[in-house]
């Protein structure tokens, strides 16, 4: 197996670009296509600040690192959740890699921030655990990058992930979803510029970067993501691009370039935001969503006794209840 570019031996082969690839140029092709989404897309400018949004997992690496890489001024946030030894682990290889590199690493813990964490507050707010941490991370991340002048936030959402929300999106036809489903949303109404520069890789190119380039990272997947419909969707994904090879760039980039203008006036609500009369973040609402998971997760929860058991307990004998 030789690589495409210089004819040495290759270390990866990327079926949907028919070519095999050494480490050097790899590691390149990756960079390379971060520039082209960058780019296409106009997400960053050389003189923005960036805060990339650091889960301790591979993509988030792999991203901090590419856009440290291209000269860009990029400092991290992880968000520790409170999911037992995950969390722990996840955010010590986040502070390695600040660490290794000498860049800031902001932390903020929700627990102690806002009084309860991500297992607790989905049981208290009636949510799902990825409905509660992605409210959470959301909002956290967008407050943190206005709170620190920064001019935009970028996540480590990659191919695989873009596809398989907007195979579930194109499903249930979730009009307003796909609305907003783009590489960048602009910043405006409170929000700041989020953009997704990994688009055009896939989650085995951002695994084989990070073990290319020596990254340690979080190799588990979170234990309350199991039966997530989004992992359901990219493993049918995956049967498919097996299969037929750019099926999955085909779809999502199919659906930027020839229909997603189509679902533009669906996202009409926004248009119409309020601001949060406890945080001041943009709501449609009085009081935002991330308030209101706060406020069930954190107030006093009613203690239920079980009288079925205590009706069918015997009552005590005279000779035991006297003294």
């Amino acid at each position: 197996m030789k690589c495409r570019v210089c004819r040495g031996p290759a270390v990866i082969d990327i079926r949907r670009h028919n070519a095999n690839f050494c480490e050097e140029h790899f590691l390149r092709l990756c960079r390379d296509q971060v520039v082209k989404a960058v780019h296409e897309f106009d997400m960053l400018r050389p003189t923005d600040r960036v805060l990339v949004a650091v889960s301790g997992g591979k993509d988030s690496l792999a991203l901090w690192d590419i856009l440290l890489e291209l000269g860009y001024r990029v400092d991290g946030l992880y968000l520790g959740l409170g999911i037992g030894s995950y969390s722990n682990d996840s955010g010590a290889f986040a502070r390695r890699f600040a660490a290794e590199r000498s860049v800031t690493l902001h932390e903020i813990d929700l627990l102690r921030t806002h009084g309860f964490d991500v297992p607790y507050g989905s049981r208290a707010a009636k949510r799902a655990p990825c409905s509660a941490c992605g409210l959470s991370k959301r909002h956290l991340f967008d407050q943190a990058a206005l709170e620190g002048d920064y001019d935009a936030v970028a996540t480590g959402h990659n191919l695989d992930d873009e596809a398989a929300v907007l195979m579930g999106n194109v499903l249930h036809w979730q009009t307003e979803y796909m609305a907003r489903q783009h590489p960048v949303l602009p910043a405006g109404d409170g929000f700041p510029r989020k953009v997704k520069p990994l688009v055009r890789l896939g989650e085995r190119e951002t695994a084989a970067y990070c073990v290319l380039r020596g990254i340690e990272y979080q190799l588990d997947e979170c234990p309350m993501a199991e039966g997530n419909k989004h992992l359901r969707y990219k493993d049918a994904l995956n049967d498919i691009e097996r299969a037929s090879p750019g099926a999955k760039f085909d779809f999502f980039f199919g659906y930027l370039s020839r229909a997603a203008d189509r679902f533009a006036d669906a996202d009409a609500g926004r248009r119409d935001l309020g601001i949060c009369i406890r945080c001041g973040a943009p709501t449609t609402a009085d009081v935002c969503a991330f308030c209101r998971l706060t406020e069930r997760a954190t107030s006093a929860q009613p203690v239920h006794f079980d009288r079925t058991r205590r009706r069918s307990a015997p009552s005590p004998t005279p000779e035991a209840a006297a003294p």
